[in-house]
């Protein structure tokens, strides 16, 4: 299970919800056009330091929106998801960056409500 927040939270507000949850957070950092479009990379370090654990999700700001999507539109979402990759690159880089320190979650690791494959298991 994790905690899929609003968008527009202040970095007191998911300091606040974490000192109240166990829960792993969602937190968009690059939110779609059509949720807000926000955009908030610059924030990621201190994201992590006051919410950690936190699953930092990148939607793309100023892109189409494709859903349902179908092969009319394979082209689009292969280049969207390669712009996805790409910013949570830059993120990471940022994170390092400004807070060397932080920890990554590791290949194989498991959270309450997520499925666990055979091989994370062994891995574990």
């Amino acid at each position: 299970d994790t905690y899929n927040v609003p968008t527009d939270l202040s970095l007191a507000q998911l300091a606040a919800i974490r000192a109240t949850a166990d829960l792993p957070l969602d937190v968009y950092v690059e939110v779609p056009d059509d949720f807000g479009g926000f955009v908030r990379h610059y924030e990621i370090p201190d994201l992590v330091r006051v919410a950690a654990p936190v699953f930092v999700k990148f939607g793309l700001r100023n892109a189409p929106n494709i859903y349902p999507s179908g092969t009319h539109l394979e082209a689009t979402a292969v280049a969207l998801g390669r712009e996805r990759v790409r910013r949570a690159r830059i993120g990471q880089e940022m994170l390092m960056r400004y807070y060397p320190d932080a920890e990554t979650t590791p290949p194989g690791a498991t959270f309450p409500g997520l499925p666990v494959d055979a091989d994370s298991k062994e891995r574990a």
